[in-house]
Order: C-alpha cells, then sequence, then structure tokens
C-alpha cells in the first residue's frame, strides 16, 4: 500500500492526543503513561524511556518511524492485489486525492508498502493500525483470486494553506529550522528576521535558542559540536575493562552485564534489569506450580503419576526456554569462545535437569530401573525451573546492588550546573554552559552554585567547597582567588572570569579520573583471575566425578547421582570471585572522590594500603599556604623601598609558589617590570633581568650558592626571627644581598591531630622542605614530627626518598611544586596537592583537590579500608567455593547426612555474588 505524503504544520499547539504509544520508537522499551519524557506528532504521543532516547528521535525522528514502519509493514498474499484509495482533506476546504496501486499479475505476490506521513517539521510517522484497518473496505475478485481495497485515513492540515503539491512547489513551502534541522512550513508564525533573511522555526524553544545565540544555528551541522548523548554510550565489563561496545550488552569473556563507562543522570532504567525483571515476574507463578506439584506428590498423589510429569513439561517450558534464554544464550557463548564463565555451569545445570527429565517424560522406558519410583520416572523439572528463576532474581538483586556503587560518581555529576549567568556589556543573560567560553564573566548571586573554575574578579564571598574537598568550613574568597565549578557561593554576589570550560573545568577531571580508575583492575585480582581461569574446568570435571562416584561407590539411583552433579554446576560461583575486587574498587574510589581524594587506578589504592612512610612538605601541607608578608628589610641603604618591592614583585610573578603569589600582590600590577630571561632555579628561588642586570628572590641556600655573605648581626636577627617560625627570602644581584623578606605561614588547626592519627595508624611522618632547617625543626616540634629535614633541594628529597626505601620501608611522598616531582616519582605511592603544579599532579598516583594533610589522611584511611574490604570479598569467595562444591557433591554425606539440592544450590549462587557487592557498598558509609 502506498500513502500518499500529507503536510502538517506543528507550529500551532496541538490538540489532547488521541493515541499514546507506551512502546519507545528508539529502543523498543516499554514506557508507562506517567513518563516524563514525550513528544506529541500528528495526534500521536511517543513516549520515552528517558531523555537520552527522547533526544536521539528529535533529532532524526524519521530514522526511528520508518523502522518502526517495516517492523510491522503488512504484505499481500501470493494471490492477492492490493489496492489504496488516499482522499486527503485539509483545513483549508480544498480536498486533493491520489491513488497509487502495485498490481500484480497472476500468481504474483505483491506487497503493500506505507510510505510514512511527513508534517512540515521534518517527522515521518506512520497512521495509526487501528485507524487504518477501520477504513479498510471490502475486498474484490480479481484473476489472482482476491483483491484487497484500504482506503487511508482521512486527516487535516493546520497550516491554513492551499492543497498539498509534491516536488518543487513543496520545497518552495518549506524552511529548515536552523536549530534542530527539521522541515518548517513558512506559514509557521515561529519566524525572526535576521542579517537580511527570515528564519523559520518548528517550536518556541528553537526560536528562543536562536535569538539568544543566531551565529552558532547558522553553523553547517556536520560542523557544530556533537550534542552530549547524541553518540551512543560506550559499555564495559566491570570484571573485564577491556571489554568495550557500543550500548548495552554481555561480556563475551564472563557473561556479565556490561555498565556504561561514564554513568550519566537520564541513562534511564537498566534495559537487562528490566528484561529479567519481566521474564521473572511472567514465569513465577509457574514456577512455583510446577514446585508444588512436584512437592505434593512426595506427600499426596492427587494427580496420575502418568500425567503429572506431562503437565510439567508445558508449565516448564516457557520458564527453560524463555525466561532461561539468556542464561542458555551465554552459556552457548562461553563455550564457543572458550571463556568458560559461571553461566558456562548454569547453563549445563539447566539443560541436564530438564532435558533429563524430558526424555523420562516422553521416553520412559529410556530411563534406567534404578531411577525409576513406586510413583513412576523421577522428574526435576522443578529443579531447572527453580535454577532459572532463582538465578533471574539473583541477577536482578545484583544489577541494583551494582547500580550503587556509581552513586558516588552520579552525586559528582549532580554538581555540574546546566546553564550560566554571563555578563555582557553590563547585561547579565542567562545562557545555556556549552555557550560559555574562557574569559567570559559571570555573575555568581547568594546562594548559588558556581557553574566554572574561574578568578573573583569582583565581590567578597564565603564559597562552600565541601562537595569537591571535604571540607566542612566555608572559604573566603575574594579579589583574584580561584573558585571551583561545582561549588556553592554562601553569602554575598561575586563577578568570576572564568578559566576552564568543558572537559577542562575541575569537576570534569575529577569525574573522569573517577571513571577510569573504576575500570582498573588492583593486583590483588590478578589471584582471582588466575583461579577462575581454571575454576569452571575444574567444577565440570568434579560435576563428572560426583555423578560416576554416586553411581559407582554410593549405589545411588542414577537420578540422584544426577541431581548431586548438577547442585555442583550450580552452587559454583565463580562470579563472585570476578567481583570480589572491582566492586571495592568502585566503591572506594568514587566515595573517595566525595571526599577530594582521587586515585589514579586501583593499584594506587593497594599501593597506599601498605604505606608506613608518609613524607610530606611543609608549606600548603602542614601550613595555611597563604603566607602573609611581615616586612621586607633593606640592607642596601641607596635603594628606596618602594624600588625593592617593585623589583621582588617583578620577578615572583612568574612563579607559582604560595608565597610568589603573596610577594607578587604587594604592588599593583601596573607597576610591574617585564623581567627577561626568567628562571626557576628549582629548589632554591627565581631570578630574572630588567633594567641591565639579574636579580634573584629565594632562600639562604640561593645565597650560599651564589658565593654572598650576610653580617654577622644580621645572620642574629634572622635566627630570631627563624625561631619564631617566620619563613626568610632575600633580594639578590650577583654582588650583594639587597634586602631579605620576613613572611609567616601560620600552621593548620587541624594539623596536629591528624599527624597524631597518622602516628595512631603506624604511619612514620616526615617532614622534607626547602625552607630554612631551623622553621623546619620548630614546625616539626610543635607537631611531633620526629624527623624533619630542611635547606633540601629536589636531588636531596629524592634521595630521602631512596634511603627510607632501601631500609624496606614503603614510602608516600605527598607534594606539590616542580621540586617535589622526581620525589614523587621515586616513592611507592606519590600524592600530590590539586592546588600545585600540572607537574606534580602527572607524576602522582593519588591527587588531592586541595593540598591539606586532612586529605593525606582521608586517603590512607580509605585506602586501607578499601584493600581491606577486597581481601574479605575474596575470601569469602575461596571459601564460599571451597565449601559449597564438597557439599554438592556429597563428600560430608556419610559423616552428617548432608546432601544439596540444585533448588539450595542456586540460592547460595545467587547470595554469594549478592553478599560481595553488598559488603562493598559498606564503604560508601566512610
Amino acid at each position: 500500500m502506498t500513502e500518499q505524503k500529507q503536510a502538517a504544520c506543528c507550529s500551532k499547539p496541538s490538540a489532547e492526543p488521541n493515541t499514546i504509544v507506551h512502546t519507545d520508537p528508539v529502543c523498543g522499551m516499554t514506557v508507562p503513561e506517567g513518563s516524563q519524557h514525550s513528544i506529541d506528532l500528528d495526534g500521536i504521543r511517543y513516549l520515552f524511556c528517558s531523555a537520552n532516547c527522547k533526544q536521539k528521535f528529535e533529532q532524526n525522528p524519521e530514522k526511528y518511524l520508518n523502522k518502526k514502519d517495516e517492523s510491522v509493514k503488512p504484505s499481500g498474499g501470493p494471490d492477492h492485489t492490493v489496492k489504496t484509495e488516499q482522499p486527503k482533506k485539509s483545513c483549508c476546504a480544498n480536498n486533493s486525492a491520489q491513488t497509487n496501486s502495485i498490481a500484480s499479475s497472476c500468481g504474483c505476490a505483491s506487497k503493500e508498502q506505507s510510505k510514512p506521513v511527513s508534517s512540515c517539521c521534518g517527522h515521518e510517522s506512520k497512521p495509526l493500525d487501528q485507524k487504518a484497518e477501520k477504513n479498510q473496505t471490502s475486498a474484490k475478485s480479481s484473476c489472482c483470486g482476491t483483491s484487497v481495497q484500504a482506503t487511508a485515513p482521512k486527516s487535516q492540515s493546520c497550516c491554513g494553506g492551499g492543497e498539498h503539491q509534491h516536488g518543487d512547489h513543496e520545497n518552495s513551502q518549506t524552511e529548515i529550522d536552523p536549530v534542530c534541522g527539521m522541515k518548517v512550513n513558512k506559514n509557521s508564525p515561529l519566524h525572526t528576521h535576521y542579517q537580511g533573511k527570515e528564519y523559520y522555526f518548528c517550536n518556541p524553544s528553537c526560536l528562543d535558542k536562536f535569538k539568544s545565540d543566531p551565529e552558532a544555528y547558522l553553523i553547517p551541522f556536520d560542523e557544530r559540536a556533537v550534542p552530549e548523548g547524541a553518540m551512543d554510550i560506550d559499555y564495559t565489563c566491570p570484571m573485564d575493562p577491556e571489554i568495550i561496545q557500543k550500548g548495552p550488552g554481555t561480556c563475551p569473556i564472563c557473561g556479565m552485564a556490561l555498565e556504561p563507562m561514564q554513568p550519566t543522570l537520564d541513562e534511564g532504567p537498566n534495559p537487562e534489569l528490566v528484561d529479567f525483571s519481566k521474564r521473572f515476574w511472567t514465569t513465577l507463578p509457574l514456577t512455583l506450580l510446577v514446585v508444588v506439584l512436584a512437592m505434593g506428590s512426595h506427600i499426596h498423589a492427587f494427580i496420575s503419576p502418568h500425567i503429572q510429569p506431562w503437565i510439567e513439561l508445558v508449565l516448564s517450558i516457557p520458564v527453560v526456554l524463555w525466561a532461561g534464554y539468556p542464561f542458555l544464550q551465554r552459556c552457548w557463548t562461553s563455550y564457543k569462545t572458550r571463556h568458560l564463565n559461571m553461566w558456562s555451569l548454569i547453563g549445563v545445570g539447566i539443560l541436564a535437569a530438564f532435558i533429563y527429565s524430558v526424555i523420562a517424560t516422553i521416553f520412559p522406558s529410556m530411563i534406567p530401573m534404578e531411577a525409576k519410583t513406586g510413583h513412576g520416572v523421577a522428574v526435576y523439572y522443578e529443579a531447572a525451573c527453580m535454577i532459572v528463576s532463582l538465578s533471574l532474581l539473583g541477577q536482578i538483586m545484583e544489577l541494583k546492588a551494582r547500580a550503587q556503587t556509581a552513586d558516588s560518581l552520579r552525586a559528582l555529576l549532580r554538581l555540574q550546573p546546566h546553564t550560566a549567568k554571563r555578563v555582557h556589556d553590563d547585561k547579565v543573560e542567562e545562557v545555556d554552559i556549552s555557550q560559555i567560553k574562557e574569559n567570559d564573566i559571570l555573575q555568581i548571586s547568594s546562594g548559588e552554585q558556581i557553574p566554572l573554575d574561574g578568578i573573583v574578579i569582583e565581590g567578597t564571598t564565603y564559597v562552600d567547597e565541601s562537595m569537591m574537598t571535604g571540607e566542612p568550613v566555608p572559604v573566603k574568597k575574594q579579589l583574584e582567588d580561584k573558585v571551583i565549578g561545582g561549588t556553592v557561593n554562601q553569602q554575598g554576589s561575586i563577578r568570576i572570569q572564568t578559566t576552564a570550560v568543558g572537559t577542562n573545568t575541575t569537576l570534569s577531571k575529577m569525574i573522569q579520573a573517577v571513571a577510569e580508575a573504576q575500570r582498573s583492575k588492583a593486583p590483588l585480582q590478578r589471584i582471582a583471575d588466575v583461579a577462575a581461569k581454571y575454576f569452571v574446568m575444574a567444577v565440570l570435571s568434579i560435576s563428572v566425578i560426583t555423578f560416576v562416584a554416586w553411581m559407582l561407590f554410593g549405589h545411588a539411583q542414577f537420578d540422584l547421582a544426577l541431581m548431586c552433579a548438577v547442585a555442583v554446576l550450580i552452587i559454583a560461583c565463580p562470579c563472585a570471585l570476578g567481583l570480589a575486587t572491582p566492586m571495592s574498587v568502585m566503591a572506594t574510589t568514587g566515595r573517595a572522590a566525595q571526599k577530594g581524594v582521587l586515585f589514579k587506578d586501583a593499584e594506587a589504592i593497594e599501593a597506599l594500603s601498605k604505606v608506613n612512610v608518609l613524607i610530606i612538605d611543609k608549606t600548603g601541607t602542614l601550613t595555611e599556604g597563604k603566607p602573609s608578608l611581615k616586612q621586607i628589610h633593606l640592607l642596601d641603604q641607596s635603594l628606596e623601598q618602594k624600588t625593592v618591592e617593585i623589583y621582588i614583585a617583578s620577578i615572583e610573578q612568574y612563579s607559582t609558589h604560595p608565597i610568589a603569589q603573596t610577594l607578587t600582590k604587594i604592588v599593583d600590577a601596573e607597576h610591574l617590570l617585564k623581567v627577561n630571561d626568567f628562571e626557576d632555579v628549582t629548589g632554591f628561588g627565581v631570578k630574572g633581568q630588567f633594567e641591565g642586570q639579574t636579580y634573584y628572590v629565594g632562600s639562604q641556600k640561593l645565597v650560599d650558592q651564589l658565593g654572598l655573605k650576610l653580617d654577622v648581626s644580621v645572620i642574629s636577627e634572622l635566627d630570631q626571627l627563624r625561631e619564631q617560625g617566620d619563613v626568610i627570602s632575600f633580594l639578590m644581584n650577583e654582588k650583594a644581598v639587597l634586602a631579605y623578606i620576613v613572611i609567616h605561614d601560620a600552621i593548620k588547626e587541624n594539623a596536629k591531630a591528624v599527624i597524631d592519627q597518622l602516628h595512631q595508624d603506624g604511619i612514620e611522618v616526615i617532614m622534607a622542605t626547602g625552607d630554612h632547617n631551623k622553621n623546619a625543626q620548630i614546625v616539626a616540634k610543635q607537631l611531633g614530627i620526629e624527623h624533619a629535614y630542611g635547606d633540601l633541594d629536589p636531588k636531596q628529597k629524592l634521595e630521602i626518598v631512596k634511603r627510607y626505601q632501601s631500609q624496606g620501608k614503603v614510602v608516600a611522598m605527598a607534594g606539590d611544586g616542580i621540586n617535589d616531582a622526581p620525589a614523587l616519582a621515586q616513592a611507592d605511592v606519590g600524592i600530590a596537592m590539586g592546588t600545585g603544579t600540572d607537574i606534580a599532579k602527572q607524576t602522582a598516583q593519588i591527587t588531592l583537590v586541595k593540598g591539606d594533610i586532612q586529605g593525606v589522611a582521608q586517603a590512607v584511611h580509605m585506602a586501607k579500608q578499601g584493600v581491606k574490604n577486597m581481601k574479605q570479598n575474596l575470601a569469602f569467595s575461596f571459601i564460599y567455593n571451597g565449601l559449597g562444591v564438597p557439599v554438592a557433591a556429597g563428600i560430608f554425606y556419610p559423616l552428617t547426612g548432608w546432601l544439596l539440592t540444585p533448588m539450595f544450590a542456586a540460592i547460595a549462587m545467587s547470595l554469594s555474588s549478592l553478599s560481595v557487592v553488598l559488603n562493598a557498598l559498606r564503604l560508601r558509609k566512610l
């Protein structure tokens, strides 16, 4: 049947839809009527399972409606001619009808083909099947047999224009919506004039988007950035992260359901969870009936023993062949690919019980006499059904529990704002976050979320950074302070200049880092991988041996030997072994991220848990990291105070050290000199050239390296200042020291308590700093640190790490600067401060969003608890399988009388995997 395209317009509000389609046209899932994701099109409301499916449909409705048409396209019989009449009626009272028919000669086949209805918005949709059926007319006789004449449903156009035409006239009456790409009739009231051209839109939303940023939508569609969610999501296996594919499915190695590589907030329900739930609840009544029949026959034979097996067979077929189909399919795949797994065992167990029972029902004479009882041939349909139903229930519970391990990552995703208030020409406009560019000015009012990373350029406020750093106390932010996107502005109104957008923001990098860490494998998993590799083959062998042993040595009936062999297959659970560490890794990394601790991979978690020596810097880690200038004392009286301040600030403007940032602010930016040949003298200070001379700002060690001398009286003054905890830097040229700078950096309030806690956990804390040794010793004494080293350059810090490693210690190094990078790389575990330099972060295995000793302690605690959880899971998995398989085989039967049926074996198998996941979820409470 060929139907003429008919024009319509969606520019006006549509009436209440005549029909609601509950099947998502994108993914095929059944959607409840209350879904918040829907689109009304041509009098039909299409429901979607998630915003992602809805977005895909909006971008290309023809693709999904054409696919739907093809799947339900009727075909004429081999002896039928199909004729179609197509009267059309528009709201303009102009009717046009065209009739196209596909006639066949005698004996030929013809297909009824339906071209979808096209609206002026570019949608294509198929008339409702039930409406088409109501409009079909009576059949007529032909030489081919029967001619079926059908009438397509009448429809009206809301365009208000003349009659519908094809070809060039149709194209001349439509325009392309520049926002979404849909066709729009030129009679649409939604249009706007821009740069001498009229643009038309399918709905008010597209018109508003165009008006807010017309240039962005004038870029050709194929050159625009792909919108979020437009591409299919990558899925991976939690047990075998090397497996990656587009869309959901099952792992070809372990058979486990794949998970999104990076969770989203609107990913919709898990397709496998929906499918398994449907199979479970649909067939559960049948399973229960089979169990009642089987168990009841042992009490009293209500049904003839010759008829009951047939009833059980009929009831079992849907359970085993439909509900159990995913398991049987995975079983077949595992043997075909030679990647034996849990489903290799479960599938064989189901088939063994079911096929034996079918043969016993249809061909009872083939069953050995030993397997026959006074009630006839013993069948085990209830075992096959219960294995399927319990396996489905176990998978449903496991899928729900596994989904919770990504809750921490979703919590980070929820921190991402969708809009921002951009300041343009002194006007504030709210725009989509994707439209913000680097260096744009944003307005953030009190109580609002900070959309992106930036620097405060106006105003003062307190910002709640707890969701990013774990720090509960709001942090004061003022001019030139950095703010992190996703944090909350608590008091005051500020304006910021954005420093990072898109995937370059701190929050985006955190999410990506956590997602990558969760996909990594811990070294402990290698034990489980080796065991699981041979586990399935061993269980298959034990199952065969069990059957033979019961028949030969146990003098058992055939059916009892078979059931013991099946119980061995079912109770074995390599899945628990495979899940033991991945679940713990996901829970640990997710929870740690909420506390501001980012693990690079699972190996970092395990390595940090073994650490017994922690080497830390002083500035910013044990101290506030916000140095305050106390005084600048001139030693060369020929220079003026203001000149010296300009010299110091000019050189320090290019350094990232916290002290340098403080010294840069002592003069206004317009007074800073242009510095040539700037160089960071790693571990000592900085130098640069201006006014024809080379100047240095640095530590006592830099003074000594240049061979410069200080008066005895000056040295005495400096010693007194250092005893007060002050840090001393110097301004010098190549001939003399020109001035010394006194800086105070207060010790953090929580530093002493955290150091004490680390000591209680058996970790030796060592301070290694480039500051003067006297300063280092004073701070160490106040904090109870036994070993402190000062005046260190990068090479000396590296040597300290090596020294402790040579003593058999497992060393963690926490640092934040370029001079820490060599030691970070050498340490067993490198911890970089989020406030430090990029090179330090790249070298480290762990990054703290906020450089703080509290963060170091939290990282150590999370790692120890995470590895403890992994070991608990592995121990449980080995003990469970080590005891479960022998019990199922009947080894303890002669001594205890214990014998496990396949039904109880299936319960134990399901609970084993679930217990591993639930144990890992306890880490979320840390």
